[in-house]
Order: C-alpha cells, then structure tokens, then sequence
C-alpha cells in the first residue's frame, strides 16, 4: 500500500556515520547527500530524515516521525514519552555510557548538589537539571551552554557546569572534577506511541530494531574455523568460548589424513581475544585456523 512508509530519523552529529554504517550492515543502502538533510534508501517503505538526537524525540512524540535513534538523555530533557524498542551501544564507538555529570573547579567549595543555593550552572539539559534541583530544593540559575562548557567552569565564568562524559579525562585535564553523576545516557530505537499500535509499523520497526541489534552484535565479534585431530579435540573446545557451543564436524577421510580422525571447528568469538587466543589454539593442536568478519548476528 502507498501510505505504508515508515518515517525514521537518523541522529545527526557523533553518531551518525556509525549508524549509517549500521543501517548498511542491516542490509540499507542509505546515502545522503552533501547539502541534504534527506537520505536516500533503497527501501521503498523506509523514509529516512537527519535531525539532531536533541529535537528527534520531540518530532518522534509528535508524529512528525514514526521512529529513530536518539539519545536517552535527550528523551528525558525533552520530557516526552516514546515506546523503547532497544537501547545500543556503539561497540566500537561508544565504549561505555554517555555520563552527564555535575562538575566544578578543584578549587571550588562545591561538595555536592545542594553547595549550588544561589550560583550558576550551565548545561544542555536545562529542563532536566531544572527539574533535578526543584526535586533536592536548590535554588539556583541554570542557563543553555551552546558549548565549550568545561572552558566556562575553568575559566570562572560559571560555578558549574552538568555536561557530558564517558571516562571524565577531559574534564581532569582541565582542572575539573566531578562531583555527582546525574544521568546515564545510551543510544535508544524508539517510537512514537501512535505508530506502535499500528501492526505495519510496528513490524517495521522490529525489523530495524533486530537487524541493527544484531549488526551490533557482529561488530565485535568474528568467525573462525579450524580443524583438528580427534586426540586433541577436548584440549581446543577448553579454549574456545561461543554463543552456545562449537559446531563440530568430521572431516572426509581422505588418504591424506593417514588413518587419523580429523575434525571440524567452527564457533563465533569476541575479535579481541584473538591475539592471545591463536597461539594457545595452535598449541592445542588446531591447524588451518581461518577468521572472517561478520555482517549479524541474529537471536
């Protein structure tokens, strides 16, 4: 049917070429172009629009998209409610959780929340923060930061800054420190209520949500196969984590195999261990141990 055409937002900025890459290895082919915020795809049930991951949850909550990916911070300062489909993480992008954070000079009295009666605070976030301090009844002016945030706090312009962090090695190197973790954010899927109700969509967007979820999954991980002989089988399966198990299969007993009883191994594992796995899979016994990348992995 011509009206079955999902909208779906893509975040602009630090995630966007991860999650178009993403979107590639899901099996869509996205392009955008060089001075278009609308990507073309070659699926014809799927309109795609780039919009920063700070309004995407309010253009989701009003309809205006079906569905997209944003940050779960952003969902709470735009105050909104959306249906979570699945919340990511960027396997080789984000290596832990965007942390939003209270922070202050070293130098400053500011022990905690409650220190900040009267001063003033920068921030992205301020319907969130605004509504943080009601909460713990601090009184307090929190004004928008267009960026820059930490140089404000550093330089004294403001007492303190609510921004955001992975490790918090940038804030160290300027002379900051944290005082509280406010919030924990991730890349969510989410969509807008309405549409969730509606089977087509929602069918659409499971598809989104499980085929990304398992590119995802495949990012880190890789394949391989190796054979061994029967006699050292027991001392390889010791080394080889998987899934669920290693698939085993027998070799043909050509002549070449010399009356042994030669065997097949092939299993998923994450792609980091395999430095220190190999060397210990060749002492073992494996031969012919071959790694290939993975697109998805699914269930």
């Amino acid at each position: 049917m011509a009206d079955q055409v999902l909208k779906f937002g893509i975040p602009k900025g630090s995630l966007e070429n991860q999650t178009l890459e993403l979107m590639r290895k899901s099996g869509w082919r996205i392009t955008v172009g060089s001075r278009s915020y609308i990507p073309t795809t070659d699926d014809p049930a799927l309109s795609c629009r780039i919009l920063r991951p700070q309004e995407m949850p309010r253009y989701i909550a009003d309809g205006s998209l079906d569905a997209g990916i944003t940050g779960s911070d952003w969902i709470v300062e735009n105050n909104v409610t959306l249906h979570q489909v699945e919340s990511f993480v960027y396997a080789k992008a984000t290596l832990t959780p965007s942390r939003w954070v209270l922070c202050v000079r070293n130098d400053s009295p500011v022990k905690q929340l409650e220190d900040l009666q009267g001063k003033r605070i920068a921030t992205e976030l301020v319907q969130f923060v605004t509504r943080i301090l009601a909460e713990r009844k601090v009184k307090a002016e929190v004004e928008f930061s267009w960026g820059a945030t930490e140089a404000k706090v550093a330089e004294g312009i403001i007492d303190a800054a609510i921004d955001v962090t992975e490790t918090g090695s940038s804030l160290r190197a300027n002379g900051l420190r944290i005082v509280e973790e406010l919030l924990i954010s991730n890349p969510v899927l989410v969509a807008n209520p309405a549409a969730w109700t509606d089977p087509w969509k929602q069918a659409k967007i499971r598809q989104l949500g499980i085929l990304i979820r398992g590119a995802l999954d495949a990012d880190s991980r890789v394949f391989i196969k190796l054979n061994v002989a029967k006699a050292n089988l027991e001392k390889v399966i010791a080394l080889l984590p998987s899934i669920t198990a290693p698939t085993i299969s027998h070799l043909y007993p050509s002549p070449a195999l010399k009356g042994v009883e030669w065997l097949g191994v092939e299993t998923v594992i994450a792609e980091h261990t395999v430095r220190e796995l190999f060397p210990k899979l060749l002492e073992a016994g494996a031969v012919g141990i071959v790694e290939f990348p993975l697109n998805k992995i699914i269930g």
